[in-house]
């Protein structure tokens, strides 16, 4: 039998998903909208119930806070809603996962993604297999024959897995091109602009032929914007030296978890954790 993954998670993604897909009308304790902690808790415990993992980690974005793809380019990520009672959830989250015995991490200058792709990388580097639970196709480019991404659809009931194949057959290219292809189409929820006129298609096409956007560039590929496009790639690649903390083989401390959203007034979410502790 193979032993346990690494289950990795991209906490803001999460609770974003959960915020547009549950009801506001949840609400805690003191009455504000709670749905996004309700959501991230449920899908947090079906996939760990479905898993097993040896261990969790959550990583979080830190709001507010530019990072050098803001320097790279002002536009990066503009515009996005963050409505205080979500921005409010966020801020709970991490308590939330101690209390479950969860690792976390979340800094200044750092995207959760680029945690995520650090945690992924010493994961796989001491011969363990991790899970990458997540909407944001940009992590694809971390799927391996050794890290599989769990993508939330329908709300967040379901899940597709997606390997190195799945990014092949969805994108024409291999996980390691995937910074590639979303500088040369580029990611209009991030406010990268890509290369005009390319689309998915050419940009697969492209990659296909030189192998990387890098290559194609060297080579003569789109000469008036090649510096923006090596700037796009610059922002596309993950930061793989972002620190993240150990992470030993760990059981979920249940009982703390469920007083703390017991706290929050969501007795049927602390119920639910403590039929965990004698499952």
């Amino acid at each position: 039998m193979a032993p346990p993954p690494l289950l990795t998670i991209d906490g803001d993604n999460l609770a974003h998903r959960a915020w547009h897909a549950l009801p506001k009308s949840i609400k805690g304790a003191d009455g504000q909208p709670d749905n996004a902690v309700v959501g991230f808790m449920n899908m947090l415990l079906r996939v760990w119930e479905t898993e097993r993992p040896r261990a969790v980690f959550v990583a979080f974005d830190t709001v507010g806070e530019p990072t050098y793809r803001n320097e790279l380019l002002p536009q990066y990520q503009s515009g996005r809603d963050f409505p205080k009672e979500l921005t409010d959830q966020l801020d709970r989250l991490p308590h939330l996962v101690e209390a479950l015995g969860f690792a976390w991490a979340k800094g200044a200058g750092y995207e959760a993604d680029d945690f995520l792709a650090a945690a992924v990388a010493a994961e796989e580097a001491r011969g363990g297999t991790a899970l990458v639970l997540t909407n944001d196709r940009d992590l694809f480019q971390l799927a391996s024959p050794k890290t599989t991404v769990l993508q939330p659809r329908r709300g967040v009931s379901e899940l597709d897995r997606i390997g190195p194949d799945e990014v092949r057959e969805r994108y024409g290219v291999d996980p390691q091109q995937v910074p590639d292809f979303v500088a040369l189409r580029g990611d209009p929820s991030d406010r990268i602009p890509g290369a005009p006129g390319v689309g998915p298609g050419r940009a697969a096409a492209v990659l296909k032929k030189h192998g990387s956007l890098d290559a194609a560039l060297q080579e003569g590929g789109f000469p008036t914007i090649a510096d923006d496009l090596r700037t796009y790639l610059r922002m596309t690649r993950l930061q793989y030296e972002a620190p993240v903390p150990e992470l030993p083989d760990a059981q979920p401390t249940w009982e703390r978890a469920a007083e703390l959203v017991e706290k929050w007034g969501h007795g049927a979410l602390a119920k639910r954790l403590r039929d965990r502790i004698s499952a």
